[in-house]
C-alpha cells in the first residue's frame, strides 16, 4: 500500500470515529445535549485524534527507523572487497539504493517481473542488460554484490512498508474503539482533548527544532563521507576551484578561498547600496514623510519584496548587466569584459534588500517612545539632532537585527548570482570581474545526474556546512556587539 493512500485510509477512520463517538454521547444522554459532560463535538474529537494521532506517530517513527535497520542489515551483506579504494561504505550503499530504486522501477514499468528482480538466482548478467536496456541503471559501476544488495534492499523495504501498513491501520482502528468505549455522558472529553491539543501544539513547536537539528546532522554525515575522499586542507585553504567531472573527481582541486571571497564580495556591494538606502527611507517614512506619502511609499517599497529573485535576475542579465557595460566597456572605462560582474549582481542584489532593511527599520524606529523625541525637543534640539543623537541610537540593535537579515539573505542568494555575477571562481579586487558563490556552485555541483560515489558532487555538502559556520559565526558576533552595546546604552 502507498504511504498517500495509507494516510487516507487513517483519515478516513478518524472521520468515521468522530462521527460514531459524537452520535454515541448523544444517545448515552437520550438526546439532550445538557446531560452530557462536555459537547457533543468534544466527544467525537476524542475518537478521532485517539485514531489518528497514535497511527501518524507509529507512521513517522516507522518511516525514521525502518532505513537505518535496513541499512544495517544490507551493509552487514557487501563483501569488505566491494569497497575499492577512493570509495565508503556510505557510497556503496547510495550505489545499493539506486539500483534498488532502479528495479523497482522497471517493475512497476512492466519491463522486468517481481519474480525476476527478486530471485538472488537470477543471471547477474541477464539483470544487469535488461535494466540498462531499459535505461534504469544509473549508478556508475554495478557489481554482482551491489546487484544482490539491491535485491536484498528491495525485498526488505516492501516487506517493511507492508507490516508498517498492518500496525498503523490496527493502531488506528484500535484507538478508535477505545475512544468509542469510553465514550459515555459523564466522560471528561473536553478536559481530554484540550490535554492532547496541548501536546500536539508542542509537538508541533518541537518540529522546528528537530528540523534544524536534521538538517545540520544530514550536512554533517555528508560533511565527513567529503573529507574522506578529499583532503581537508586542500578545501579549506586551497586557492583553486577546478571540479574534473572524469571517473570519480580524483583529480579535482576544490579550494573554497574563491568562492567565500565571491560569496563575500558580492554581499559586501549589495549592503553598500541597500543599507544606506533603506536606512534613509525609513528614517524619512518615520520621522519626515507625511501620512498620505507613508500610506503610499511603504507599500511601493515593499513590493520589491515581493519579486521573485529569479526576475530580479534576469533584470540584472538584461538590463543593468548592459547598462554598466556600456559605461565601463571597452567603448567607456575599458575596465569590464562582459555584463555578468560582481557590481551587476551587487546593485540588483541591493535593490532587493531595500525594503528587509526600510521596512523593518521603519518599525523599529517608529517603536522608539515618543517621550524621548519630546524630551530632546524640549532642550532645544532640531529634527535631524534628534534623529541622528537620540533615534538612532536607541534604535540601533533594531537596526543592526534588520540589517544582519539583509546580510543573510545576501549570503544565501542564488538566481542573481547565477545570472548577474557569472560563474568564474576567482580572487581578485576587480568588481568589474565575474565571480561566483557558495551558493551557485552548490546549485551546479548537484545540477544533473550527479554521481554521489564522487567528492564532485559530495563537495556541495562541504559547501553548505561552510556556510552555516560561518553565517552562526557572523549572527554570533553581530549579537555581542547589540548587547555591549546595550549595556552601554543602558
Amino acid at each position: 500500500m502507498s504511504l498517500f493512500w495509507l494516510v487516507v485510509i487513517v483519515l478516513a477512520i478518524a472521520l468515521v470515529g468522530y462521527v460514531v463517538g459524537r452520535a454515541r454521547a448523544l444517545a448515552s444522554a437520550g438526546g439532550d445535549m445538557r446531560d452530557l459532560h462536555s459537547l457533543p463535538s468534544y466527544y467525537g474529537a476524542n475518537v478521532a485524534m485517539k485514531a489518528a494521532v497514535p497511527a501518524f506517530l507509529i507512521l513517522v517513527l516507522w518511516l525514521l527507523v525502518q532505513p537505518f535497520v535496513i541499512h544495517s542489515n544490507i551493509s552487514d551483506m557487501i563483501p569488505e572487497g566491494t569497497i575499492g579504494e577512493g570509495s565508503s561504505l556510505g557510497l556503496v550503499m547510495a550505489e545499493v539504493r539506486r539500483t534498488a530504486e532502479g528495479l523497482e522501477n522497471a517493475v512497476a514499468a512492466g519491463q522486468i517481473s517481481d519474480d525476476f528482480a527478486r530471485n538472488a538466482r537470477s543471471d547477474f548478467t541477464d539483470i544487469t542488460t535488461r535494466l540498462k536496456e531499459a535505461g534504469q541503471i544509473v549508478t556508475s559501476q554495478i557489481t554482482q554484490p551491489i546487484m544482490r544488495a539491491a535485491q536484498s534492499y528491495r525485498i526488505m523495504l516492501s516487506t517493511g512498508n507492508f507490516y508498517m501498513s498492518i500496525v498503523v491501520l490496527l493502531a488506528a482502528i484500535a484507538g478508535a474503539l477505545w475512544g468509542i468505549r469510553e465514550t459515555k455522558a459523564d466522560f471528561r472529553a473536553r478536559n481530554t482533548v484540550e490535554r492532547g491539543i496541548q501536546v500536539i501544539l508542542f509537538s508541533a513547536a518541537l518540529i522546528a527544532v528537530l528540523t534544524t537539528l536534521g538538517i545540520v546532522l544530514s550536512l554533517v554525515f555528508n560533511t565527513v563521507e567529503f573529507f574522506r575522499l578529499y583532503p581537508a586542507m586542500d578545501f579549506f585553504f586551497g586557492l583553486t576551484w577546478s571540479p574534473s567531472f572524469s571517473g570519480r573527481g580524483g583529480s579535482s582541486e576544490l579550494g573554497i578561498l574563491p568562492l567565500l571571497w565571491g560569496t563575500f564580495y558580492i554581499s559586501f556591494v549589495a549592503l553598500a547600496v541597500a543599507v544606506p538606502v533603506g536606512l534613509f527611507a525609513a528614517v524619512y517614512l518615520s520621522e519626515y514623510a507625511s501620512s498620505r506619502v507613508r500610506a503610499v511609499a511603504k507599500p511601493m517599497l515593499e513590493i520589491l519584496a515581493g519579486i521573485p529573485t529569479i526576475v530580479y535576475g534576469l533584470f540584472a542579465l538584461l538590463t543593468v548587466g548592459p547598462m554598466l557595460l556600456s559605461v565601463f566597456g571597452e567603448d567607456g572605462l575599458g575596465i569590464m569584459k562582459a555584463g555578468t560582474a560582481v557590481m551587476t549582481a551587487g546593485l540588483v542584489m541591493g535593490i532587493m534588500l531595500i525594503p528587509f532593511v526600510s521596512s523593518l527599520s521603519d518599525d523599529i524606529i517608529n517603536a522608539v517612545p515618543q517621550a524621548m523625541r519630546d524630551g530632546s525637543y524640549g532642550l532645544g534640539a532640531t529634527k535631524s539632532e534628534t534623529v541622528k543623537q537620540v533615534i538612532l541610537p536607541a534604535a540601533l540593535p533594531g537596526i543592526v537585527g534588520a540589517i544582519l537579515l539583509a546580510a543573510s539573505r545576501a549570503i544565501g542568494e542564488t538566481m542573481i548570482v547565477v545570472l548577474g555575477a557569472g560563474a568564474a571562481a576567482r580572487l581578485s579586487l576587480n568588481p568589474f570581474e565575474a565571480m561566483t558563490t557558495v551558493t551557485a556552485k552548490i546549485v551546479s555541483q548537484l545540477t544533473g545526474d550527479a554521481d554521489f560515489a564522487s567528492p564532485v558532487a559530495l563537495v556541495a555538502f562541504a559547501l553548505g556546512m561552510t556556510l552555516f559556520v560561518v553565517t552562526l559565526g557572523l549572527n554570533i558576533v553581530a549579537l555581542y556587539i547589540v548587547r555591549k552595546y546595550r549595556e552601554q546604552y543602558d
